[in-house]
């Protein structure tokens, strides 16, 4: 064995003794935020990469960055990549590595960053079984460099590793969800049971009974509530939801919704203010379930923003999107409430004082907007109120809408 043997036989050794120790660590955790920075950290190191990246399959047609280090990605944060017109996508329908050394004439390449200067990509499935449940990518910016097999092997190794672990995370989140859930539900029949209970006692007088009936009522249909949220999220995240595909009147949605709300909002003396024009770019989509959002984000500001203000409700276009914004003038949300909000259960600030909700609303909302190809996203400061946003892409250049 001549000496450039011994040292590629070391390399390999010593490559094989990161990923065990690698392997150790990915099983030390069920948190899946550490343990996908984890990963993207470890297939960055190993691979000499100047950035690294995880897609998780969001639905059929949908991947979304996940976890990512590096330079120049920020711009990846939580963003939705379709599956047929990407690389990451390529790389799931086929079911098999992809490796890119002159990126931009890459055919399979989805522009998120119209000025990135990506050179050489490797993305490998993370394969669970027969499922492919997202993409490890790595990728480089100097036009020198090149991935070698041996990064090739080194990657697809660990993302086989790392496959597991997440696999192992998503179970141990369900079985969070599933607790939850029970939690969730079992708070209201508590009062539903206490009240049937007091309504029993003959010393009651009627006023307050017809109050006990009424708060029964109330607790009933929100039980009804969760349920049709919590099966309405599962159909979202299976992908067994079919959205409708006819053009979308704006101007039609944003009245519906505002008008909705409108008797709420005055309640708490605050005033919806609309402004869309009626002519835009072509989008198609599910009129219903893209209302369901905004009605989402309007339900949120007239809770939780402060009384006697106004909420502003944009349509507009942007760089071939239609973007719809949601803003209110209240306390604001921190930063680190503000990265946890389209999570599962998460509530907004301050919703303790308010009737409470599922936590699902946001996240519910992000998987419709994620099957429409579109963007969801929000601002905030505190003390300078909230904006909740997003964007949808445009087919066609600007036709007149439908009033």
């Amino acid at each position: 064995m001549n000496s450039s043997e011994v040292s590629v036989l070391r390399q390999r050794i010593n490559t094989l003794e990161q990923i065990l120790a690698i392997s150790r660590q990915l099983n030390s955790t069920l948190e899946m935020r550490p343990l996908l920075l984890r990963i993207v950290e470890s297939a960055r190191d190993m691979t000499a990469a100047g950035a690294a990246s995880i897609l998780l399959v969001e639905s059929e047609n949908t991947l979304r960055f996940a976890a990512f280090c590096g330079p120049k990605i920020s711009v990846l944060k939580s963003a939705a990549v379709p599956i047929n017109k990407s690389l990451a996508g390529w790389v799931v329908q086929q079911k098999q590595t992809a490796i890119v050394n002159d990126a931009e004439s890459d055919p399979r390449m989805y522009d998120l960053q119209p000025h990135s200067t990506v050179r050489s990509i490797i993305a490998v499935p993370l394969s669970f079984g027969s499922q492919i449940i997202g993409v490890l990518e790595v990728l480089t910016h100097q036009q020198t460099h090149h991935f070698t097999p041996s990064d090739v092997e080194t990657l697809e190794t660990l993302a086989s590793i790392a496959a597991v672990a997440v696999q192992n995370a998503r179970l141990f989140q369900q079985n969070d969800w599933i607790a939850e859930i029970v939690h969730e539900i079992r708070t209201p029949l508590t009062s539903i049971l206490a009240y049937a209970d007091l309504l029993e006692r003959p010393q009651l007088n009627r006023e307050l009974g017809q109050q006990f009936i009424q708060i029964i009522q109330q607790e009933a249909e929100r039980v009804g509530t969760l349920i049709n949220q919590f099966l309405d999220l599962a159909q979202l995240e299976s992908g067994r939801v079919t959205m409708e595909e006819k053009i979308l009147s704006f101007p039609a949605i944003i009245t519906h919704a505002a008008n909705v709300l409108r008797p709420r909002a005055a309640q708490r003396d605050m005033q919806i203010n609309q402004l869309c024009p009626h002519e835009l770019p072509r989008v198609t989509g599910d009129a219903q379930r893209i209302e369901q959002v905004l009605l989402n984000f309007l339900s949120n500001a007239v809770k939780y923003a402060n009384p006697h203000t106004t909420i502003d409700l944009v349509c507009q276009e942007k760089d071939g999107e239609v973007i719809v914004s949601v803003t209110d003038h209240g306390a604001g949300i921190s930063a680190e409430h503000l990265a946890l909000l389209f999570q599962k259960f998460s509530r907004l600030p301050g919703s303790e004082k308010h009737a409470t909700g599922s936590g699902l609303g946001l996240h519910i909302s992000r998987q419709i907007i994620a099957a429409h190809h579109g963007r969801i996203w929000a601002t905030s400061a505190l003390g300078q109120g909230s904006t909740f946003a997003f964007a949808l892409p445009s087919r066609t250049n600007s036709v007149p809408e439908q009033p």
